[in-house]
């Protein structure tokens, strides 16, 4: 079992920016050192201390509209036989910023209908803490192996939590 909370994927063993890695390993785990991109043709890491931001980018909005369209979409794939006629989960781009220069790595999104702007907000503000040093993914990973399998809580416990782990 696994929940999300604001960009992040947590699970009782790690913490993901979106979704876990997909079928062919291709996602970003949150370690206490930094992040390590899990892309098997080009696997990296970078520790926090290499890093001068971590900024998620092309963030899809949460749209009650287009999670109805894409519900419909997969009823009627499902009631004709084919595959799903729409898209994979949606991109994002995860920009970091090194002494070397930038990097940009592919992540997907975890939430089907798009995420809330708060949460977006709060999830950047949480990253930005890791790469200063002021807050620590240690915090996410407690409350993975403690909650996670509970599932994903409601959206003000996600906002409420985001706070908590900034301040720890």
């Amino acid at each position: 079992m696994a929940a999300m909370v604001g960009l992040f994927w947590v699970t009782p063993d790690a913490v993901y920016v979106g979704s876990p890695p997909n079928a062919i390993g291709i996602g970003v785990r949150l370690t206490a050192e930094g992040l390590e991109a899990t892309d098997p043709a080009s696997p990296r890491t970078w520790t926090w201390a290499e890093l001068r931001s971590a900024v998620v980018e092309d963030v899809p909005r949460h749209d009650p509209v287009g999670r109805a369209t894409k519900a419909l979409g997969a009823m009627i794939s499902a009631a004709i036989g084919s595959d799903y006629l729409g898209e994979g989960p949606p991109e994002m781009k995860l920009r970091l910023e090194t002494e070397e220069g930038t990097h940009e790595v592919t992540v997907h999104s975890a939430a089907a209908g798009g995420y809330s702007a708060g949460e977006t907000r709060l999830s950047q503000e949480l990253l930005d803490r890791f790469v200063a040093g002021t807050a620590h993914p240690r915090a996410v990973e407690e409350w993975g192996r403690e909650h996670a399998v509970e599932g994903t809580p409601d959206p003000r416990a996600r906002e409420v939590l985001l706070h908590a782990w900034a301040r720890q």
